[in-house]
């Protein structure tokens, strides 16, 4: 039930960053400020999904994880301090200065700095969390 649990809550948190990620490019490409402003307005609004899948999949990697050893289980305990500090140091922070900007409509040289900041820390945590999915599948292929 827990490995289940863990890869529900895994899977949902990486496709809510890819949702926002991929929700924030196409809005800057569509170039229609309108666009934009409603996809960072609503993004702080997917934490209320995003922190408690974050927190669900934390909680059970690490029972899964208590005692076990080897190098899928290290590779994985190394990227999530990067994944969260990412997460909480930048991305947050990020996603509250983007929809506080686009709120009042200063979408300017301020707003795409942060925005190429958010885009930058968002691939780098897609990246690390599809390695944990992948690692994590490796896994269970073992266990089965």
């Amino acid at each position: 039930m827990i490995r289940r649990l863990h890869g529900i809550a895994g899977g949902l948190a990486l496709a809510i960053i890819l949702t926002f990620w991929l929700s924030t490019v196409a809005s800057e490409l569509s170039g229609l400020p309108g666009f934009i402003v409603s996809v960072k307005r609503a993004i702080p609004w997917g934490f209320l999904l995003l922190v408690p899948a974050i927190a669900a999949a934390g909680a059970t990697g690490f029972r899964l994880g208590k005692g076990r050893r080897g190098p899928l289980i290290a590779a994985k305990r190394r990227r999530m301090p990067i994944i969260a500090l990412n997460g909480v140091c930048v991305l947050v922070p990020c996603a509250l200065g983007l929809a506080y900007l686009a709120g009042e409509g200063r979408i300017d040289g301020v707003f795409y700095a942060v925005q190429a900041i958010e885009l930058v820390a968002g691939a780098v945590n897609i990246a690390f969390m599809a390695l944990n999915l992948r690692d994590g599948l490796r896994l269970r292929r073992r266990q089965a």
